[in-house]
């Protein structure tokens, strides 16, 4: 194809003009708002000033700006650093590549979990975990503190210490990263839970209800592990069961739902 009947343009080129204005255009929404708009700026009309430089053929210019390119780089990675480090953060948090960068054995992570759990279990310090699937979880994610932190059983014991700020709410997991603490659930309203059930458990039905969530509650008052999935709650698991579950649940297999279940007595 001839752009005006003499620049040969191919379609590979089209993609690469609208490409590259996509990122401009991501980058500017980034930046605006903050002073790196106008360093930006300033660094565009020194390009635009050397570009005049380079096509009115000016020696002594030429030469100034030559000497100076290799200093662009470093001026540039010294001056958009915050902005360099918050692409580089939003890139590795996008889900492709934490598919990709994550490995397929969840099993540190699992003993992790069933760690802190059974630890909270014996010491009766209520806890509610919920482990992201397919459906977004971004609005309740945002009611909360934001962390962005490695699993750790000893983080998830001091989170719902009952002396930590982030003990009331939830903690969201996805992958191998706690995304955020303190989250807000919708609570269920269904009759089919009785009276041995708290806020908690309450919770954890209730998005479960709405998402496909897999969530875990530890019981303040009785020390009980409960999971629930798709509306239903199984109360008083033991470690062991819990991390067979774990297991089904991080290694994407599906858990098929049962009929409601009453705590074990």
């Amino acid at each position: 194809m001839n752009l005006f009947g003499v620049v040969p343009v191919r379609v590979i080129d089209l993609f690469e003009i609208v490409l590259v204005a996509i990122v401009f255009y991501r980058l500017y929404m980034m930046m605006r708002g903050t002073l790196a708009v106008s360093l930006f700026a300033g660094l565009i009309g020194l390009l635009l000033v050397q570009f005049v430089v380079e096509v009115t053929d000016m020696k002594i210019l030429q030469s100034m700006f030559a000497a100076l390119s290799d200093i662009y780089v470093v001026a540039a990675i010294i001056v958009f650093q915050p902005e360099i480090r918050r692409v580089l953060i939003l890139l590795g948090q996008t889900p492709f590549l934490r598919r990709l960068l994550t490995s397929g054995d969840q099993s540190e992570i699992i003993i992790e979990i069933v760690t802190a759990v059974s630890i909270m279990s014996r010491r009766k310090s209520g806890a509610l975990i919920v482990f992201k699937r397919k459906n977004g979880l971004r609005s309740y994610v945002e009611t909360g503190e934001s962390l962005q932190a490695a699993i750790r059983s000893n983080l998830l014991i001091s989170i719902f210490h009952e002396m930590s700020p982030l003990h009331d709410g939830a903690v969201i997991i996805y992958g191998n990263r706690i995304e955020a603490a303190r989250c807000l659930l919708p609570v269920s309203s269904s009759k089919r839970l009785g009276a041995q059930f708290g806020t908690r458990h309450r919770a954890a039905v209730g998005l479960t209800e709405e998402t496909d969530a897999f969530v875990v509650v530890v019981s303040e008052e009785t020390g009980r592990i409960s999971v629930a999935e798709q509306g239903v709650i199984v109360s008083g698991l033991t470690p062991e069961e819990l991390h067979h579950r774990l297991s089904e649940v991080l290694s994407d297999q599906t858990v098929p739902a049962g009929g409601f279940t009453q705590p074990k007595k």
